[in-house]
């Protein structure tokens, strides 16, 4: 597999306190790469490092043969990363936001080609700030996607949504990656990582302390002799509300 990020030895201390200690991985081509911890594993560092918004303090980052310390500009050309609905101009509707932001990077884009993307088009001619929770995460990745990213960065993309504005939202994902894109994500929810990537890095105390398939991580857990001490049932209570509620996505 083609590797395009490679990172190597990373760390970084905040005032004496060690953020992220040594830590290495790569991320392959077409490939949906999660970072999952807890708060203040060091997940969010070593993500701003890589998007160039931190210095590196230590180790080295090569993202599509570039490196990220000495070359941070170039770095910001091929990377998307999802922006909160906040940082959008509140008096441009969706496709000026768009044109907008493909006039930063020197870029004709075909804004209603990325709003179909996200599944937006008839939102065209809409504020940010009349989105729903979900059609805003939805434009914040159709935004990262106008420079036509080598990496897509997501943070957290689907927390505070609905379960069916969550599910819609993996959808979208998936289609992205499948058209070619190599997506690096965090996130709080392990059945969405479950869900979506193919391999995760768990960080904890600024190290990594296991990657792989998330199905070979519970397979060697299991084969340890691991068993929960309450028995898994065939559905939890968000199988139910999807089943009451209905899979169908709702958005005004």
């Amino acid at each position: 597999m083609e590797t395009v990020l490679n990172v190597q030895n990373l760390s970084k201390r905040y005032n004496g306190l060690i953020a992220v200690d040594g830590v290495s991985f790569d991320v392959f081509s077409r490939e949906i790469f999660g970072i999952l911890g807890p708060n203040g594993a060091g997940k969010t560092s070593t993500l701003e490092m890589i998007e160039t918004l931190r210095p590196i303090d230590g180790g080295e980052i090569i993202l599509s043969g570039l490196d990220v310390r000495t070359r941070p500009q170039q770095v910001k050309r091929i990377i998307g990363v999802q922006l909160q609905s906040s940082s959008f101009f509140d008096k441009l509707n969706l496709k000026e936001l768009l044109e907008l932001f493909g006039e930063m990077y020197g870029r004709r884009v075909d804004p209603m080609r990325l709003l179909a993307e996200v599944e937006l088009e008839d939102k065209a001619k809409s504020q940010v700030v009349h989105l729903s929770g979900g059609q805003k995460q939805r434009f914040s990745i159709a935004a990262a996607l106008v420079n036509d990213p080598v990496v897509l960065f997501l943070d957290e993309p689907t927390t505070g949504l609905d379960p069916q504005s969550r599910r819609h939202l993996w959808g979208v994902i998936k289609r992205i990656r499948s058209e070619g894109k190599t997506i690096v994500i965090t996130t709080h929810y392990m059945e969405e990582a479950e869900e979506l990537c193919d391999r995760v890095a768990i960080m904890d105390k600024g190290k990594i302390i296991a990657l792989d398939k998330p199905q070979v991580l519970i397979s060697k857990l299991v084969s340890g002799g691991f068993k929960k001490e309450r028995v898994e049932r065939l559905a939890n209570l968000e199988d139910v509300f999807l089943s009451l509620t209905g899979h169908l996505l709702r958005e005004d």
